[in-house]
């Protein structure tokens, strides 16, 4: 299953760089992303000193699945994934560690998304939620405890704030 999932990136990285004049980094971050489908969710994961799976934390969450497994789950939350994916694509941690919301003051609002751009959720004030735009209305995102990163469209949440690009 691993091996498909590297095949489809490798293949949306070869159509991306072919069809889309943008930085070569954000179509790396596109195939990374496809690559590193199917690792848990974990509130907090991915927020250790350097960006990629780890146990998350409890502190803060919300979540409907009790106890946190946070604390025994190797994961990656939202914008940890975000942040790694950018990490690899980029070749330095450009996004840093941080929420949300410390994200999205690092890039610059688009009106209109192109592959390897972030899909923000939430209001100008406070943001909660953050993927990878793959194009065709869809993105890879963690999504919520119990889940692993996954494809959804970017219609799963009501209350989408915008695309953002790097570098701001």
């Amino acid at each position: 299953m691993r091996w498909g999932r590297l095949l489809v990136g490798m293949a949306v990285l070869a159509l991306a760089s072919g069809s889309v004049q943008r930085e070569d980094e954000l179509v790396r971050v596109v195939g990374y992303a496809y690559t590193f489908q199917g690792i848990p969710y974990s509130w907090g994961g991915g927020h250790a000193a350097r960006p990629g799976p780890s146990r998350g934390t409890c502190r803060g969450y919300t979540g409907s699945v009790r106890p946190c497994p946070a604390l025994w789950t190797r994961g990656l939350d939202c914008s940890g994934f975000t942040r790694w994916m950018y990490r690899l694509g980029f070749g330095e941690d450009v996004l840093g560690n941080g929420t949300t919301d410390d994200h999205i003051r690092r890039l610059r609002k688009v009106s209109v998304a192109q592959p390897g751009d972030l899909v923000f959720y939430g209001t100008g004030r406070k943001t909660h939620h953050v993927g990878v735009y793959v194009g065709g209305g869809k993105m890879i995102n963690a999504f919520a405890t119990g889940t692993k990163t996954r494809i959804d469209d970017v219609s799963a949440m009501r209350d989408l704030l915008g695309y953002y690009h790097y570098p701001a």
